[in-house]
């Protein structure tokens, strides 16, 4: 893990330390995810992470119940799933996914932030290439766990490798087998921490302390964003 990973993610979790931010990207997570594939978390495995995900960060039962039903609804909100692309300060790449009722007041939303902080957006597909969409695995290891032994085991549901920071170990496999690989932990009765798709940078660059607080204004801006549900950029 770089330096730039770990400013990065302790900014993100001091950020998101407010409740009032995360939970309704979460919600909107769950009501996406039931709308897409089915109100049944054991038939719906991206409803049942969004759900464990949102347990993860204490959202309370009666929320992640409301969020399921408001995709039940007649009168369910219809959102949209859209990415943005664009470069920030420093030159870094930042790719944008968002769930939104109203494109068009999300676009002029995310187009301002780059523009207020130096940058501009590109055109959809133009960092495609950039980077490669994986499911991540979060999972606290214990010492009973023999990391070489389910790798083996693993391979065969998907997985690519693994990563450890301290006690923390992340799994790592193609976006393609997410129910796969997720549910070998299931299976395996490992307790997950998180798990999500993500988009890791082909290229990583490493960013000085003096350009992070730079770029890290535009990530503020877009994190703050109610719509915008990932951002991932190509720091190392």
């Amino acid at each position: 893990m770089g330096r730039a990973f770990e400013y990065r993610r302790a900014a993100k979790e001091k950020r998101w330390a407010t409740m009032s931010r995360i939970f309704p990207k979460l919600a909107k997570a769950i009501t996406v995810s039931a709308k897409s594939g089915g109100s049944d978390p054991d038939m719906n495995p991206t409803l049942r992470l969004a759900i464990q995900n949102a347990k993860k960060q204490n959202m309370p039962k009666d929320n992640i119940t409301a969020a399921i039903k408001r995709a039940e609804g007649k009168d369910a909100t219809d959102y949209t799933e859209i990415n943005y692309e664009g470069k920030g300060p420093h030159g870094i790449l930042v790719f944008v996914e968002c769930a939104t009722d109203n494109t068009t007041r999300t676009v002029a939303n995310v187009k301002s932030y780059f523009s207020k902080t130096g940058g501009s957006m590109v055109p959809n597909g133009s960092l495609e290439y950039l980077f490669d969409r994986k499911v991540v695995v979060e999972f606290k290891k214990t010492n009973e766990m023999d990391l070489e032994e389910m790798e083996l085991e693993m391979i065969d549901f998907g997985l690519e490798r693994f990563e450890s920071d301290d006690d923390t170990i992340y799994a790592y496999g193609d976006y393609k087998d997410f129910g796969t690989l997720t549910g070998a932990f299931e299976k395996m009765n490992i307790e997950v921490e998180k798990a999500d798709l993500q988009r890791l940078p082909t290229s990583p660059v490493d960013y000085s302390d003096e350009q992070m607080q730079d770029i890290e204004k535009l990530l503020d801006k877009l994190e703050d964003d109610e719509d915008v549900q990932n951002i991932f950029t190509n720091m190392a």
